[in-house]
């Protein structure tokens, strides 16, 4: 039984990756500060013997030597997400994502635990490829484009993690994300499928942003928890990136005609610009596929289940709140 520590355990993904494992037997201590997090997504866990929740900021660098101290495993899931918010505030993208995980992996060489390190695919930025490995170049937009702090902040956080790995030969894994969908993920933050399904059962209508086409892959949570707690069984994944999410693209405008097909066939689609959601400064990403070779060679797995069966889940949660 190994004692592991999840940073933004109280989130959306957090709380699934908390629930595998303490199903696994290990012992789980959350720190969330629950600003964008709910308690209520640990409400299944919160009587397990083994589970313990710290509320509090990654940013405080006492608490985090604190709550490492004991630790086997870390699981660094906490960060400023969402499109939404980092457009709105990139002030506090920045200061969430970067200086908290040098101070995580500082304490991790010290106490010798292992680090999973989530990143994101928005480090790609606006590489123009069909699927993108993770050797590609990182394209990011002007520093006038806020959007991209986020994944500049991402990006030097896997440098640093890859540095701590070279310099200390701290066992960290990085795992850049696609699209994680599921059950308690909520639309607040421009999160698209839970935006969707809570305007189709509102009785819509469903709103897109521009025309529609943008591509997109959307891997369930379950698939995506069960490749980050392998990785960390699995030495040959130290020192390595690995894209994580399902590599089958679907538009956005087919996402949401799924959607809706699933609801209400009679609901309409409403179309609107980015500047009217995010700003005129905003800039988006056409297609973001992810080629999964490296993670199918690593693991011999990789998530697969197919997107309607991942609609109906989610509609059938959300009907059920």
């Amino acid at each position: 039984m190994a004692r592991c520590l999840v940073t933004g355990g109280a989130g959306f993904i957090g709380s699934h990756l908390t629930e595998r494992l303490l199903g696994q037997g290990h012992s789980v201590t959350v720190l969330d500060d629950l600003s964008t997090g709910q308690r209520d997504n640990l409400q299944g866990v919160e009587s397990h013997p083994n589970f313990k929740l710290r509320i509090g900021s990654i940013t405080d660098p006492v608490l985090l030597n604190d709550v490492v101290r004991g630790i086997d495993v870390i699981y660094h899931l906490a960060a400023a997400v969402g499109v939404k918010l980092v457009a709105d505030d990139p002030v506090r993208t920045i200061e969430t994502n970067i200086y908290p995980t040098e101070v995580l992996l500082r304490l991790a060489v010290q106490g010798g635990q292992k680090f999973f390190l989530a990143s994101t695919s928005e480090v790609y930025g606006k590489n123009f490829k069909e699927q993108w490995t993770e050797e590609d170049d990182l394209q990011f937009g002007a520093t006038t484009r806020p959007r991209w702090a986020y994944g500049c902040s991402k990006a030097i956080d896997e440098f640093l993690a890859l540095a701590y790995y070279r310099k200390y030969g701290l066992n960290v894994a990085i795992g850049r994300f696609f699209n994680v969908v599921g059950p308690r993920q909520v639309g607040h933050y421009g999160m698209v499928i839970p935006r969707f399904v809570d305007q189709a059962l509102s009785g819509g209508p469903v709103v897109v942003y521009d025309d529609g086409g943008q591509v997109r892959c959307f891997g369930h949570v379950r698939e995506i928890v069960d490749v980050v707690t392998r990785l960390m069984d699995t030495p040959a994944a130290f020192g390595q990136v690995f894209n994580i999410g399902s590599d089958q693209p679907v538009s956005i405008k087919e996402l949401a005609e799924q959607v809706i097909a699933r609801v209400d066939p009679k609901i309409e689609i409403n179309y609107i610009p980015y500047g009217k959601a995010y700003g005129d400064d905003f800039e988006d990403i056409r297609r973001r596929v992810p080629d999964l070779t490296k993670l199918k060679s690593t693991l011999s797995y990789s998530p697969s289940l197919p997107l309607g069966s991942i609609l109906d889940e989610i509609i059938a949660w959300k009907k059920s709140q």
